[in-house]
């Protein structure tokens, strides 16, 4: 991999170590291992923003998480991130989000949260990877209750990567911000039946309650899944580099795995479902099944 990826990425750690302190442009200069001018002109060129952009970005999307979470004042918020006054954060939080943190918190409105993608993951995924058995898989059954999806569709794409080209990476933080009965995001690819004409198979949304009246962004789509059954596959923690190996890994056990042993079977009826991978947890993947019928249990 590139060293000027590297360093970028380097400056991209620093910040989130770092975001409720101050950060200068020395600071990040010294993380990457190059000259002040030569680290601004390197980040803005793989992130596409200026370090101070990213930074207020990122300093104003996980003010409104905090918000989100509740319990937290808007001066409080304001003050740990380090805004200068609560005006100057609500002035922030409205040009970037098109309301005011005290309205976000109250109503929970979507919005288009900045997600900090590592720029070496890119590269990541150019690399032939050399896929290693998984020590272990915590397999589980799960059973989810009915409840209603709110998707955005894409084109054809087929796995992550594929969407993010069609789509785009940020509906991930508009998704963030909105409450999920799961607590957060879920990809999921959809059977047939969930499909409509021309639109992907692969898509990312929220689980909400099938009461739930909130707003639906403008062009997404809802759908409603009936009660069923899933197996969860959990991986074992992995380093954050190593994510594509880590989800082909517990994808090639999910699929050698035979549920008739516990008496199930797979059902293809219903969408499989992806969680965002996150090496401190493992890569999850839901895979939905249902009861074996007296027939073949026989």
């Amino acid at each position: 991999m590139k060293e000027q990826i590297l360093a970028v990425q380097r400056m991209q750690d620093y910040i989130e170590g770092y975001l409720e302190e101050d950060i200068t442009l020395a600071d990040l200069a010294r993380a990457s291992l190059f000259s002040p001018w030569h680290a601004h002109r390197l980040f803005r060129q793989y992130t596409g923003l200026t370090p101070a952009d990213y930074i207020r970005r990122l300093r104003l999307s996980r003010s409104a998480q905090r918000l989100k979470a509740g319990n937290c004042r808007v001066l409080d918020v304001a003050c740990d991130l380090g805004f200068g006054s609560v005006d100057g954060y609500q002035r922030a939080f409205l040009r970037e989000f098109g309301c005011n943190p005290g309205e976000y918190a109250r109503t929970k409105v979507p919005i288009p949260l900045f997600i900090p993608y590592g720029v070496k993951f890119r590269e990541l995924r150019k690399e032939v990877s050399d896929v290693r058995e998984v020590a272990s898989v915590f397999v589980q059954l799960m059973r989810k209750p009915e409840r209603k999806v709110i998707l955005k569709r894409g084109v054809r794409a087929e796995d992550y990567f594929e969407y993010c080209e069609e789509v785009g990476c940020d509906v991930w933080g508009l998704l963030t911000s909105m409450d999920s009965l799961c607590g957060e995001p879920v990809c999921l690819w959809l059977p047939e039946e969930y499909k409509t004409p021309g639109t992907s198979t692969y898509v990312q949304g929220v689980e909400v309650e099938t009461g739930d009246s909130g707003p639906v962004p403008e062009g997404f789509d809802v759908i409603t899944l009936p009660t069923a059954e899933y197996l969860v596959f959990q991986g074992e923690p992995f380093r954050e580099e190593d994510y594509c190996e880590a989800i082909i890994a517990v994808q090639n056990a999910a699929d050698r795995y035979d549920p008739t042993l516990i008496g199930y079977r797979w059902d293809d009826s219903q969408p499989r479902i992806q969680l965002e991978p996150r090496g401190e947890r493992g890569y999850i993947e839901l895979r939905p099944v249902r009861p074996l019928g007296p027939e073949v249990r026989e």
